[in-house]
């Protein structure tokens, strides 16, 4: 699906820098972030939250709780302290909630609406609005929800909360962290016990902070490699202080750059190592990135550690479907990687991809081909074949207000042999605020002109 650039677009160009130096910490993690200020709203007393990324889809998610008579605000330290409304107490929003570019915020929302009697409108900016919310919606509507959009289940959409919202036991039929994570929640108003059932584990940040606050969540590990996770409802969450570790899918960014421009040597601090989002760092090492995890330790609940990360020769592999839940995000930027390594990348299983923010398997594959990476689709399989040298470069991408498109055209172009534009760089503040401030800082070369 094809979104136009916005209506400020901004093109901006990387060409080929000298070697990144630097020691950074990147932005806090948008899924702990988003989680943290919709918690906090449903807790009991006072939520302070460090670290909260500041990107717009955060902050649609911070404005949205506050319509929804949450007391949010950011002190001039930078916390945020919100007073929430205690399981079951959001109110009637006045407004429709604009939830921008933020699809997590927009389907975690759902599930909270779901089990308030009353009706609130969600609508988002083009992309958003141009998304399947159908396999959100569907277990929502078994718990009592209602549910009226435009065609194929998209956003506007009016949510019509049920006053009798009922316990499911649902098996996701393709994994994924947010649908779980609108069923937990959905689930945090419903007597009884609420059971989701993914064919392989997610990204657990919503149990891990559930638990946090008070809630009752049981995880049960399968032999055939499935999970269960089981929540009690009608918990009385309590508030708490959380510190957001920095963002491992911000942090792909900068390392993946550090290993593809010759004589980089770079440290990126404080990066979430959550077992569950890793795949991308566990996959760079079995390319023979030289990429060192040191000072691992645990703040605010979650696993936090320092990466050095330095240039060096790298191998095509095969990267398995079921590690795809852990680095979802991340496949744009290693098939950025996979295009400098010798030999061919296979990225399996990427069904997902095309129902992110963009199709990003189609833009990513047409995009790298016409930077002249010789690159094919399989069914839902990537596969880049790189010659370990720089690929030659020189197009200006349209990245379909897509984030993750476009920083990954702008690493491309710090190491290809002819500098890479995006036709917009508006949409990257979305998850990575001062993305370019911070890349430049490390040796980039980016430009509002090609050359």
């Amino acid at each position: 699906m094809s979104h136009p650039a916005s209506a400020t677009a901004k093109a901006l160009w990387s060409k080929a820098c000298p070697p990144l130096s630097g020691d950074i910490r990147v932005p806090g993690d948008k899924s702990v972030s988003h989680r943290a200020l919709m918690f906090g709203a449903l807790a009991i007393g006072e939520t302070v939250v460090e670290g909260l990324l500041e990107g717009e889809d955060v902050l649609r998610t911070a404005a949205a709780m506050k319509q929804l008579g949450a007391s949010v605000e950011r002190r001039d330290d930078g916390t945020w302290v919100l007073h929430g409304r205690g399981v079951g107490g959001l109110t009637e929003p006045a407004d429709v909630l604009d939830m921008g570019n933020a699809g997590t915020g927009a389907r975690l929302l759902m599930g909270l609406l779901a089990s308030h009697p009353f009706t609130a409108v969600l609508t988002g900016d083009a992309s958003l609005r141009s998304r399947p919310m159908a396999r959100v919606t569907t277990p929502l509507a078994q718990m009592g929800a209602t549910f009226t959009g435009r065609s194929g289940g998209r956003l506007p959409m009016a949510v019509t909360g049920t006053e009798t919202p009922v316990p499911i036991s649902y098996t996701l039929p393709v994994a994924s962290a947010q649908v779980k994570s609108a069923i937990l929640l959905a689930g945090l108003n419903t007597p009884g016990e609420t059971t989701v059932t993914e064919p392989e584990p997610t990204r657990d940040h919503t149990e891990l902070m559930l638990r946090a606050f008070g809630a009752d969540v049981r995880v049960q590990d399968r032999a055939d490699g499935s999970r269960v996770i089981t929540l009690t409802g009608q918990p009385e969450l309590t508030g708490r202080h959380i510190v957001v570790p920095s963002d491992p899918s911000s942090a792909a960014f900068p390392v993946a750059a550090a290993l593809i421009v010759p004589g980089s040597h770079i440290t990126v601090r404080g990066v979430g190592m959550n077992p569950l989002r890793t795949g991308l760092y566990t996959t760079l090492r079995e390319m023979g990135a030289d990429l060192t995890v040191t000072n691992e330790r645990v703040e605010g609940g979650e696993p936090v550690a320092d990466l050095i990360v330095k240039q060096g020769p790298l191998k095509g592999v095969s990267v398995p479907a079921e590690r795809a839940p852990s680095m979802i995000d991340e496949y744009p930027i290693l098939s950025v990687v996979a295009a400098f390594a010798s030999g061919e990348t296979r990225m399996n299983g990427l069904a997902e991809l095309r129902v992110k923010e963009s199709d990003r398997l189609s833009l990513m594959a047409n995009g790298l081909a016409a930077c002249g990476v010789t690159v094919r689709v399989e069914g839902d399989d990537l596969i880049v074949t790189g010659t370990g040298t720089a690929p030659k470069g020189g197009q200006n991408i349209a990245v379909n207000l897509d984030h993750r498109i476009g920083m990954s055209f702008l690493v491309l172009g710090m190491a290809s042999q002819e500098a890479v534009g995006i036709d917009d760089e508006s949409a990257i503040g979305t998850s990575f605020p001062g993305f370019s401030a911070l890349m430049t800082g490390l040796g980039a070369r980016f430009s509002g002109m090609e050359g």
